[in-house]
């Protein structure tokens, strides 16, 4: 039987060693294990603020103007949207909605056209009340899509009033479950 010989082995690992590209790659490994294993500093932690996270918004509904104020630079930052006379909070989704963001232009508006439209300008968005009367059967379907996944991932916290009608008075209804007929 062979005994094993550690000298043998140290010399391999050395010449592998003096390879340049074994030397870099073993450097790297050497360098990400250090990141990984490393705690983080309070410099780091401090550099990195943590959000607060808002209350739950109660439950009311909202003028169009009223709308406009949750645009994520007004209250907190808070950002609502409307999406076929339901307004939604998606102030945890503001990274797509909040200020100078890719769907920054629906905040504080009600998204219902540009959604069903496929559009993201302001032209397209209107600020006054949309009745929506105009959008093709295909939009509207589009819209109430948007509807459904808004619904699933964001809290409901109103409807979007017409003009002249009157909020409902949600005195007697859960926060923490919707109430199906407004919905």
């Amino acid at each position: 039987m062979d005994s094993f010989d550690w000298n043998e082995v140290l010399m391999e690992v050395l010449t592998a060693l003096t390879s340049p590209l074994n030397l870099l790659l073993l450097v790297i490994c050497l360098y990400l294990l250090y990141k990984i294993c490393t705690p983080q500093t309070i410099e780091d932690t401090i550099s990195k603020p943590v959000e607060a996270s808002l209350p739950k918004l109660k439950r009311k509904d909202f003028t169009i103007e009223e709308l406009h104020n949750y645009d994520g630079k007004q209250n907190e930052g808070r950002i609502l949207i409307a999406v076929n006379g339901k307004v939604f909070d998606v102030t945890k989704g503001k990274r797509f909605y909040g200020p100078g963001a890719a769907y920054g232009v629906f905040a504080g508006r009600d998204a219902s056209r540009g959604l069903a439209k496929f559009k993201l300008d302001k032209e397209t968005i209107k600020d006054e009340y949309d009745d929506l009367s105009d959008l093709k059967e295909s939009e509207l379907e589009e819209m109430r899509e948007w509807e459904l996944q808004f619904s699933e991932k964001y809290d409901f916290v109103g409807k979007l009033l017409r003009p002249g009608e009157e909020p409902t008075d949600y005195s007697d209804v859960s926060d923490t479950e919707p109430n199906k007929k407004e919905l």
